[in-house]
C-alpha cells in the first residue's frame, strides 16, 4: 500500500508523523510519499520539498511567495498522479493542500482523498465545507462536534482525538525544580504569558499583556511571569519584554516550557490551541486578543459563535474569561486576571471544565494517531480495527 502524504506546518507534521506510525503499525507492507517535516521523516518520509516553503500565514507573506506556491501545487498535484498513491492524505494548511487535492483529483477522478484537521466552519465561513466536498472523500476531525458539519456537506468523517490528550506533562518534581532554579518561592503567583507564536500576534499583544501584568505585579509584588516562546519568535519577545519594569523570565527549551505550565498559578494567553495546552496542564486562564481593525470587522461579521476559547466550545461552558478587540485592553486584562487569582471559585469552575474538555477530546482512549490510522483504513474499505 502507497500514502502519499502533504503537511505544510510543524504542527501538520507532529499529526502526520503520528498517523504515520498509526499506520504502520497496522499495515505490514506500507510505503510514504509527499512533503513533511523533521518528524515524518523520522517516520519514514523523504520529503519532495522543504516543508517550510508551504508555512506561509497571512496575505502579506503569502502574495511575495504566490508564484513560488502556484508552481509547487501544479508540481505536487502531478507527482500525486504519477505516484498512483492508494491514497492523498491531506494534513491541514488548506490553501495549498486543497487546491492540490483538486488538481490530482482532476486528473485521476477515482483517487481517494483523505483531510486532516477540519476546517473550522463551526465559527466562521461555513461554506468552506460545502467548497472541499468535490475533492475530499473522507476527513478526520480533532474536534467532537465537527463531524455533523462535515457529513451536511457530503464527506464521511470520525473523530479521532486531539493531540494534546498524548503530550507529555511534567512531574510535579520537575515543576518545584523549575520554581527552585528560578528562585520563586511556593507562595509566589507564577504567571504565564503567551501572546502567541506570530510576529503579529507578539508585536500587538506582549506591549498590552506586559502592561497589564505590571498592573498586576503592583497588587501582587511578589508575582513572577514566565513567557514560553518558540524560536522564531524568540529575539522579539525578549526585545519588548526587556522593557518591562520587571524583568520576565523568557523559556524555549521544551522540557523548561512543560515545567513551567507545570508549576503556573495562572496564564494570560491570546487565544488558540495554547488554552488547550493550558488546560491539560489544570491552570487557570483568561484569553485576550486583538487584531488590526479591518480583520476585526471582517471576521466578527463573519463569526457564528460567542467564544473564541476551545475550552469554552468543547466543554460546552464559558468559564473561561476573554477579552477580545477593544475589550482586550491592559486596565482590563488585570482586573479579571487579579478577579481568578483571588477566586477559588472561578479556578474550580475552569479547573472542572478542563477536565471535562481533555476528557472529550481523548485522554485515557486510543492515542489519536492509531485512530486515525484505523479511521483511513476504514475510508479505504481496509479494516484495521482488529490490529
Amino acid at each position: 500500500m502507497k500514502i502519499f502524504l502533504i503537511a505544510g506546518e510543524a504542527s501538520g507534521d507532529a499529526l502526520g508523523a503520528a498517523l504515520m506510525a498509526g499506520l504502520k503499525s497496522l499495515v505490514p507492507d506500507l510505503t510514504f510519499d509527499g512533503i513533511g517535516g523533521a518528524k515524518m521523516a523520522a517516520e519514514g518520509l523523504t520529503s519532495r520539498f522543504p516543508m517550510e516553503e508551504l508555512s506561509v500565514m497571512g496575505l502579506m507573506e503569502v502574495l511575495p511567495n504566490y508564484r513560488h506556491l502556484k508552481r509547487r501545487i501544479a508540481e505536487t498535484a502531478a507527482a500525486v498522479t504519477a505516484a498512483a498513491p492508494d491514497a492523498l492524505i491531506t494534513i491541514d494548511s488548506p490553501d495549498f493542500c486543497l487546491r492540490v487535492a483538486k488538481a490530482a483529483r482532476a486528473a485521476k477522478p477515482d483517487l481517494k482523498t483523505i483531510h486532516y484537521v477540519a476546517p473550522t466552519v463551526w465559527a466562521w465561513r461555513p461554506g468552506r465545507a460545502a467548497a472541499m466536498a468535490p475533492v475530499i472523500d473522507h476527513v478526520l476531525a480533532l474536534f467532537p462536534f465537527e463531524p455533523a458539519y462535515m457529513t451536511a456537506a457530503g464527506m464521511t468523517c470520525d473523530f479521532v482525538g486531539h493531540p494534546v490528550v498524548t503530550e507529555p506533562l511534567a512531574a510535579p518534581e520537575a515543576a518545584a525544580a523549575f520554581r527552585e532554579t528560578h528562585m520563586i518561592g511556593p507562595d509566589q503567583p507564577l504567571v504565564l504569558c503567551l501572546p502567541g507564536s506570530r510576529r503579529g500576534e507578539v508585536t500587538r499583544l506582549l506591549p498590552r499583556f506586559g502592561e497589564a501584568l505590571t498592573i498586576l505585579r503592583d497588587r501582587e509584588p511578589g508575582l513572577r511571569v514566565v513567557i514560553p516562546t518558540v524560536r522564531g519568535v524568540a529575539p522579539l519577545v525578549r526585545d519588548i519584554a526587556r522593557r518591562w519594569p520587571s524583568a520576565p523570565l523568557v523559556v524555549e527549551d521544551a522540557d523548561d516550557k512543560r515545567a513551567a505550565f507545570a508549576a503556573a498559578d495562572l496564564a494570560l494567553a491570546a487565544s488558540g490551541t495554547v488554552s488547550l495546552d493550558l488546560a491539560a496542564n489544570r491552570v487557570p486562564m483568561v484569553i485576550g486578543y486583538d487584531m488590526n481593525w479591518l480583520s476585526r470587522l471582517l471576521i466578527g461579521r463573519m463569526l457564528k459563535v460567542d467564544t473564541v476559547t476551545l475550552v469554552n466550545l468543547v466543554s460546552e461552558t464559558r468559564v473561561v474569561p476573554e477579552l477580545l478587540g477593544p475589550d482586550c485592553r491592559a486596565a482590563a486584562l488585570a482586573r479579571v486576571l487579579g478577579h481568578v487569582l483571588d477566586s477559588e471559585e472561578a479556578q474550580a469552575e475552569q479547573k472542572a471544565a478542563m477536565d471535562l474538555t481533555m476528557d472529550r477530546l481523548g485522554r485515557g482512549g486510543l492515542p489519536p494517531g492509531l485512530r486515525a490510522a484505523r479511521s483511513v483504513l476504514k475510508a479505504m474499505g481496509r479494516d484495521g480495527s482488529d490490529a
